[in-house]
């Protein structure tokens, strides 16, 4: 066959075919009386077998060596196109992620879009207080770099100054930050959780309300002290249990205080409480008496009144000061 039929049957360009000579990839098994190229099966198969390792990123050095050397074995060009496709692939989505920040802000002029790359450049700093200053451009930064940035933030100020950003932003935090709940990573998780504490929307307490189920028990603690005092009775487990377990006990207490309020949970509320006083444990004792402090109603009373006269001094004193307090003594 001669190179016109061999480039339209092979799909590679006869320019091509010539560039693969040139550099002694390929060569034709002979020539016509007119001096034409001609190619056999054989090479028409060397063409396909160049194409193929070329569809695999190979370089046509590398393509020459493949086809050439006895000795030469795919196994660590194989790993080094792998660990050269995984960069390209790292720096192309890290582009695609940039441009779809950019079109997040809707910017109308050029001025606008290099103000974004710089906030983008700036929230990627590895100084804090360029993040913070960043964070603090509010109305300036896309929403979601915001959200991406408050989920891998370690530093408490410049966390705080995202938290505070994502406020401002209306409902489109929160339906981003919902994917963080579900981090398989605990601190992710954590952060998300509390930056949603801090969005005063019906969405972001919806998601706190998912949130109360979740099986990171740090996730669920932190959405029962926001739901708490927000009157959310679903809460309530959640909170005595920190309160027996000295986790932020004197908020959780708090909590609980205000959801006492409502005489329907108060009872319940004491009886959780009592349920979970234990003789031999002197300090759960006392954060349950401190706890009982803001819980009205008859059951409350009767405990305090017992623990007045419990062993532990601390404990009775406690007890007896708020039965004081009460007028019940």
């Amino acid at each position: 066959m001669l190179i016109g039929e061999v480039a339209q049957r092979s799909g590679v360009s006869a320019r091509m075919l010539r560039h693969y000579e040139s550099l002694g990839l390929l060569r034709p098994t002979g020539r016509s009386h007119a001096g034409y190229r001609e190619y056999t099966g054989e090479d028409i198969r060397r063409i396909f077998h160049i194409e193929s390792l070329r569809s695999l990123g190979l370089s046509l050095r590398d393509v020459g060596r493949a086809l050439e050397d006895p000795a030469f074995t795919p196994s660590g060009l194989v790993e080094d196109l792998i660990r050269r496709t995984r960069e390209r692939i790292a720096r192309e989505t890290e582009l695609l992620t940039r441009l779809q920040r950019i079109g997040d802000a809707e910017p109308t002029g050029w001025a606008d879009v290099l103000q974004v790359v710089a906030l983008l450049h700036a929230l990627g700093s590895d100084r804090p207080e360029d993040r913070q200053r960043a964070a603090l451009a509010t109305g300036t930064a896309p929403v979601s770099a915001l959200v991406e940035a408050a989920l891998n933030e370690s530093d408490p100020n410049v966390a705080g100054a995202l938290r505070w950003a994502l406020a401002q932003s209306g409902d489109a935090g929160p339906e981003l930050l919902a994917d963080g709940l579900e981090s398989p990573l605990a601190e992710v998780r954590q952060r998300a959780v509390r930056t949603l504490a801090e969005i005063p929307t019906d969405t972001a307490a919806a998601l706190l309300h998912q949130a109360l189920g979740s099986a990171d028990i740090a996730v669920r603690r932190h959405a029962a002290l926001t739901l708490g005092p927000r009157g959310v009775p679903e809460t309530i487990p959640i909170l005595i249990d920190m309160v027996v377990h000295a986790v932020n006990d004197v908020d959780a207490a708090d909590a609980l205080g205000v959801l006492a309020a409502d005489p329907t949970l108060a009872e319940a509320i004491a009886s959780g409480l009592v349920g979970r006083l234990s003789p031999g444990d002197v300090p759960v004792r006392r954060r349950i008496t401190q706890a009982l402090a803001d819980i009205p109603g008859d059951t409350a009373t009767r405990t305090l009144t017992e623990l007045s006269r419990d062993e532990d001094r601390g404990v009775a004193l406690t007890a007896a000061y708020l039965l004081e307090l009460r007028g019940e003594r």
